[in-house]
């Protein structure tokens, strides 16, 4: 079992997508409605990252204590917790930056036909983020949280940090000695492309890294949960504040990048500081 467990996870993962598609489709009838997308957004995030991990827990911890598994039924000091919501704000503008400069890598002209369907993809992709993200009420407001930002953070942690980045540590065929960030980094790599972002591949990739060192370092998955959570909040929120105004939400998502590029830099230098911090702080522990 153990030699087979990604394809296990993947497995599960796989059926319950199906499952909940079908179930979307048959309570809808595939209409394509923000609230209709929404509850397919819903389902499918719980069905494909939320649940297999849970499961998978259940069946291969000790008398069935996935929680454990997953390492949830551990916490951290709340200065940790705070220390790692600090590193996350304080790297908002460097993940701009980066974002911005990822933005500008051209493919050669061979391969321009990609370069254009993907730069089609992630145009399409931003128009549906806007759709799901408008909210006239607080009521609005607290449903684009819970399904934009506390349930991605919840289930993509529970995937990738807690399920894949565990597995990928423990192969057999690694290295002990440098199994762990090899893992770290084929999850982050994985967390990042599953998201089909290319132009924000490179950001998003050292983000799920970031993630990783704090879950190993900090023995918690909820830190990293946390993180995600207020990465994600934090513009689901910009966007409710600034939705109308567009100069405004504009400046949100594009502070450290641009004629702001010494900001992102600051951000950068700030946040391998407070990385060093963070992990310092843990080792006493």
């Amino acid at each position: 079992m153990k030699k087979y467990k990604i394809l296990v996870w993947l497995g599960i993962m796989a059926v319950l997508t199906l499952f909940a598609m079908g179930i979307w489709y048959v309570g809808w009838g595939g209409s394509q409605t923000t609230q209709s997308l929404k509850w397919l957004q819903f389902l499918q995030t719980a069905a494909t990252f939320l649940l297999p991990p849970v499961l998978c827990a259940w069946m291969w911890s000790e008398n069935h204590r996935p929680f454990a598994w997953l390492h949830m039924n551990t916490g951290a000091s709340w200065q940790l917790f705070v220390l790692a919501v600090g590193i996350m704000i304080c790297a908002l503008p460097g993940i701009n930056l980066l974002a911005d400069l990822n933005s500008r890598v051209q493919l050669p002209e061979s391969l321009a036909f990609i370069e254009q369907i993907l730069k089609r993809q992630e145009e399409a992709a931003a128009v549906l983020t806007e759709r799901f993200l408008q909210a006239d009420s607080i009521w609005g407001l607290m449903v684009n949280i819970g399904l934009m930002a506390l349930l991605p953070a919840l289930a993509e942690e529970l995937s990738f940090r807690g399920t894949l980045q565990q597995i990928v540590a423990k192969s057999p065929v690694l290295n002990p000695q440098s199994s762990t960030h090899i893992a770290i980094w084929i999850t982050a790599f994985v967390f990042s492309a599953i998201h089909l972002q290319f132009y924000g591949f490179v950001p998003r990739m050292l983000m799920g890294a970031m993630f990783g060192y704090l879950f190993v370092w900090s023995g918690s998955l909820w830190i990293p949960i946390v993180m995600h959570f207020t990465n994600n909040g934090i513009a689901v929120l910009a966007y409710y504040v600034f939705g109308d105004s567009m100069a405004e939400k504009n400046w949100a998502d594009t502070i450290g990048a641009g004629s702001t590029w010494w900001l992102g830099v600051l951000s950068l230098l700030l946040t391998s500081l407070g990385l060093l911090i963070f992990y310092r702080r843990t080792r006493k522990q």
